[in-house]
């Protein structure tokens, strides 16, 4: 891609795509002016209609544009008009916006091949862009866009263009926090920190201070190869040089089965504890398909709901994006649209449900299953509030950090949340695995006391399907 001119200053123009993704972006480009071409407007204008996200974030562009050009004539919109600084509702992503924000106020010369009709929005931008380098050649000016395609055709004709890249959390997805950690080689042995252990309510506990449990965090857990299997997790993080963390329980005997499930590796054994630890309010397991991120979630909810009866029920939801073709709407109630989207839910209750009392147990399991597990769509999640319920959120890579803040603020008193995901894919369209909204809570929940996080590493699905994930 052709890269901007750092030395001069930078004159962004927006696709309709980065205000409808993140209407903010207006107050994201610090002292940079913004240009809007007529054919955006008109664009934002089409999509405004409707109750999905993309129409109310087109919506709450126009209001952010009203806004800002409150009390303004033609005159001083046509000079540009001062963006004010961002601090709705006291954001924590303040930004002293100080550029000033351009409209398309009079016709342009488009100059665009003959290949490139000037009446399709992606040309019209491209050729938005050759003319404005031509009114304004001290600038550099700059397509944000996240269409890949416009970006390449923008490459192509030497013009820069870049990806709005505000709305990413880590710079490199392999950053991302896993939610567990190995022991340097000798760290029991090592003479620069204290540990003290103890046993209460026949848990094993270890305070430990020194230098190497900076960069621990709350809930992280910690695995030692050396040290006979030794596998804890923190439990307090009480400065950068102290921290006490606890054994944790070992769930692959059969003995401390969850539901009839054991793990199968470390990480899932994790996974279990912090599923079934109700202190933590949030849980996120990462990992690819047959990783078991489902039927942990699934048999560690069926255990609290109905043995310990910590929660009244459980609650499953997905995003409704589909692989293939859209087969269009569904009929019947909410459930029964919902059903379909739920295939993962009944194959893993088919594993949860195999009893020895034959056809008649399994019907009788399932019926008190029915019972106390509901689907429901993320579409009429706004304005509810849960309470003691188990909330199982699958498929979560493809929900935007705005969704993602949507539902776990529905979160009410004595319930837990658990989201399930891979972020490789990720089947939403402008969405990656940096700026997916379960990247986003991953990153910002880590240091919370009352959420864990696990990345699930190994798949136990089968030898096929594991043959298929490494070589196809």
């Amino acid at each position: 891609m052709i890269k901007r001119d750092n030395d001069k200053p930078c004159l962004f123009v927006l696709d309709t795509n980065v205000l409808m993704h993140d209407p903010t972006a207006l107050f994201r480009f610090h002292e940079h002016d913004i240009y809007l071409p007529m054919a955006v407007l008109e664009e934002l204008d089409q999509g405004k209609k409707g109750l999905s996200e993309v129409a109310r974030n087109a919506r709450q562009v126009s209001r952010f544009l009203d806004e800002l050009m409150r009390g303004a004539d033609q005159e001083e919109i046509a000079a540009g008009l001062p963006i004010a600084p961002f601090d709705r509702n006291n954001d924590s992503h303040v930004i002293a916006a100080r550029g000033r924000l351009f409209f398309q106020t009079a016709p342009l010369d488009l100059d665009l091949p003959e290949s490139l009709p000037g009446g399709n929005l992606d040309n019209n931008i491209l050729g938005t862009a050759r003319a404005l380098r031509k009114i304004h050649p001290h600038r550099t000016v700059v397509i944000v866009s996240k269409d890949i395609n416009l970006r390449i055709k923008a490459a192509v004709l030497g013009i820069a263009a870049e990806d709005y890249a505000n709305d990413q959390v880590l710079d490199d997805v392999s950053l991302l926090y896993t939610g567990h950690g190995e022991l340097p080689e000798g760290f029991w042995t090592r003479h620069d920190k204290a540990v003290e252990s103890w046993q209460e309510a026949g848990r094993t506990f270890y305070r430990i201070q020194g230098p190497d449990i900076a960069d621990w965090y709350p809930s992280q857990c910690l695995y030692s190869e050396q040290d006979q299997g030794f596998e804890a997790i923190v439990r307090e993080k009480r400065s950068p040089t102290e921290a006490i963390i606890e054994l944790v329980e070992d769930f692959r005997a059969s003995r401390h089965h969850v539901w009839g499930i054991t793990a199968r590796n470390r990480e899932q054994n994790f996974a279990l504890n912090l599923l079934m630890d109700p202190e933590l309010d949030f849980v996120t397991l990462l990992g690819a398909a047959g990783t078991g991120k489902t039927l942990l979630a699934l048999a560690a909810g069926l255990s609290q709901v109905l043995d310990r009866n910590l929660y009244r029920e459980i609650i499953m939801t997905r995003v409704t994006v589909p692989v293939g073709e859209d087969i269009g709407f569904l009929p019947g109630t909410e459930e029964e649209k919902m059903t379909p989207w739920m295939g993962a839910l009944m194959d893993n209750l088919e594993v949860l449900t195999r009893t020895e009392g034959g056809d008649w147990g399994r019907a009788a399991t399932n019926d008190l299953l029915r019972n106390r597990i509901r689907i429901s769509s993320l579409n009429f999640m706004r304005g509810r509030t849960f309470l003691r319920k188990y909330i199982i959120l699958d498929e979560a890579q493809n929900l935007t950090a705005k969704q993602m803040k949507t539902l776990i603020t529905r979160a009410g008193p004595d319930t837990k949340l658990v989201c399930l995901g891979n972020i490789s894919q990720i089947d939403t369209p402008y969405l990656t695995e940096t700026s997916s909204g379960l990247t986003y809570v991953v990153d910002r929940f880590k240091d919370w006391t009352h959420s864990g996080h696990i990345t699930l590493i190994r798949g136990e699905r089968s030898r096929l399907a594991d043959f298929a994930s490494e070589h196809l």
